[in-house]
């Protein structure tokens, strides 16, 4: 007999754009946004809602703006 698993919920997404140039910045501010996949201005990626996600954006706030994406 087939194991009927629960679905899990759909993970939520957050759309990320970088809005300032990371010219000037500290180094760690540019890897961080080089981790979170932004190369430049006006770049959009999509990441997991998860807390290391959560922190690494709190850590370059002046640079990216952040938006819940729609499933």
């Amino acid at each position: 007999m087939p194991e009927h698993r629960a679905q899990a919920p759909a993970a939520r997404t957050l759309r990320v754009r970088q809005v300032r140039s990371a010219i000037g910045s500290k180094p760690k501010h540019r890897g961080t946004l080089r981790a979170l996949g932004l190369r430049g201005i006006g770049q959009v990626n999509e990441l997991p809602d998860r807390p290391e996600i959560r922190g690494m954006l709190a850590r370059v706030p002046h640079l990216i703006e952040v938006e819940e994406a729609q499933p």
